[in-house]
Formats: C-alpha cells, structure tokens, sequence
C-alpha cells in the first residue's frame, strides 16, 4: 500500500471534511428527552445524516465531527489566529476542547438509550505548538473501558504529515438521565 504524502492527506482530510459538512445540519441543539431516547451510535448517525443539529461547539471552535463508530470518534479542526494565546500559538484550551470532544465521543457511542456521561477528568499532554500554518488537524479518541458508572478513553491530536501535537486521556462519569417529573427515560420505570 502506498504511504500518502502530507499534501494528499490533507486532500484527503479536506474533502472528507467537505463530504461531512454537506450533510450536517443547521447548529443548534436538540431536545435532551429525545437525544436521551436514543443510543449513543443513533444520536451520531442522527447528526450526520442531518436529522438533528449539528453541536454548537464545533462552530465556535472551528471543528466537526467526522467519523463515529463504536468506540471511536474522530474529529478534525481548523487552528484559527482567533483560537491564539498571547505567545502566538494555538491556545491549550483549544486543544483540550478538540481532544474532550473526541474522547468523551468514543464513549458515547458505546452508550445504550437513556444514559448519558460527563468527563469526570481529561489529562493532555501537549508536544508541539500549533498554528495557523497547521491547515487541519484530527484528534481521534479510542474507548479504553466502559463500565456501568465509569468509562475511559484515550486519543491524540495529529496533523497531516503524521506529527503528534497532543495526547489525552478522560474519565467519564455514566449515568442514568431522569426523565421530568421524576420519570426514569427511555421507557424505563
């Protein structure tokens, strides 16, 4: 198999991203009683055959998701000047962002109807300053462990050319959603 050059991943990743992008939906959210009737893997097949919003913080962070399956989620940005620190770099926050959302992802893909997590912990190591002359990264998150209260995942933030520029891991916390009125959700009771 040919090894891809930087330039022809990042045609690759650009068209990909072209690909997603022409079937999401407008930003937006979508009603916590009908996300939480649905697994993880139906919420993310919802979102990308654009019956529900696309999430608000990819707009806002110049990132999309890209590819869900169980276990894994990737996601690919776009380092903006807008997301710099005052040194003149990509800001860590934005790394931390771009790594919870692909690794609390991977665990939400594993969830059945009527849970839900939060990231209890995320831990990122970043190796390299990151630019705008860095076109799009993808930040891939891989499920460790999913329990029935807890679950982990671990993923790092790459470039075209194939360097590492952050690594993480996260531990979530799963728990059951309450329907209102006190009502157990996803016709539990």
């Amino acid at each position: 198999m040919k090894t891809l050059t930087h330039q022809e991943t990042l045609e690759r990743w650009q068209e990909q991203e072209r690909a997603v992008r022409s079937r999401l939906s407008a930003v937006g959210t979508a009603p916590r009683e009908k996300v939480f009737g649905m697994t993880g893997m139906q919420v993310f097949e919802a979102i990308f055959a654009g019956e529900l919003p696309a999430p608000p913080i990819g707009d806002t962070m110049d990132f999309i998701p890209l590819h869900m399956e169980p276990g894994l989620a990737v996601f690919q940005g776009r380092p903006q000047l807008r997301h710099y620190n005052p040194l003149g770099t990509v800001h860590g926050g934005w790394f931390c962002t771009l790594l919870d959302s692909a690794l609390g992802c991977a665990v939400h893909t594993t969830l059945p109807a009527g849970k839900g997590y939060t990231t209890l912990e995320l831990k990122v190591n970043m190796l390299r300053a990151l630019t705008d002359s860095v076109p799009l990264v993808r930040a891939e998150g891989k499920l460790i462990h999913a329990g029935r209260q807890v679950a982990t995942a671990e993923g790092r933030i790459v470039g075209p050319d194939g360097k590492v520029y952050a690594h993480a891991t996260t531990t979530c916390l799963v728990f059951d959603h309450e329907a209102p009125h006190g009502k157990a959700a996803a016709g539990r009771e």
